[in-house]
Formats: C-alpha cells, structure tokens, sequence
C-alpha cells in the first residue's frame, strides 16, 4: 500500500523515508498541494551475474543429439520462412 506525503514531509525526514523504502519494501506517494506529482518505491529486484550463471549452470541441459535436432528445427524453420515484403497500412 502506498502512503500519501507531502513534498515538504519528505524533505525534512528524508534519510528516513529512503531507508524504509530501503529496508521495508514501502512506497510513498508524494503530494504537492493536493496534486500527486511523484511516486517514492523500491526499483525491482533482478539477479546479478553470478546468480545467474549458478542458475544457467542447475538448469537442464541438452543433449548432443537434441542440440543438432534442435538446430535442424532452426534452419528448417528458416527455409520454411517465406521472404514477404512488408506492407506499408498507410499506403
């Protein structure tokens, strides 16, 4: 649930408004007035690289034979592919 402060409020707390978006995973929504100008939240959280190749190196891997089946699908798909000239929808 995201809070309604005031521009003002933030500016005078706002080492302390950062560290609960921070700690606490809360969202503030900043007001000028009675206008809403800005939000205040968490930026998403994603995985770094080294989380990602220990992943990359759990999940399952093919086999030498579904490789090369896998990129015959490929080049089949391509060839199978017809070559079409866009069309322009305003034309």
């Amino acid at each position: 649930m995201r809070k309604a402060i005031t521009v003002t409020e933030i500016l005078r707390n706002f080492s302390d408004y950062i560290n609960r978006v921070s700690y606490r995973g809360e969202s503030f929504i900043l007001t000028r007035g009675r206008l809403k100008v800005a939000e205040l939240k968490p930026t998403p959280k994603g995985c770094t690289s080294l989380e990602l190749k220990e992943y990359l190196n759990q999940a399952p891997h093919l086999t030498a034979t579904e490789q090369k089946s896998f990129g015959q699908d490929l080049i089949n798909l391509k060839r199978s592919t017809k070559k079409e000239k866009l069309k322009d929808p305003w034309a």
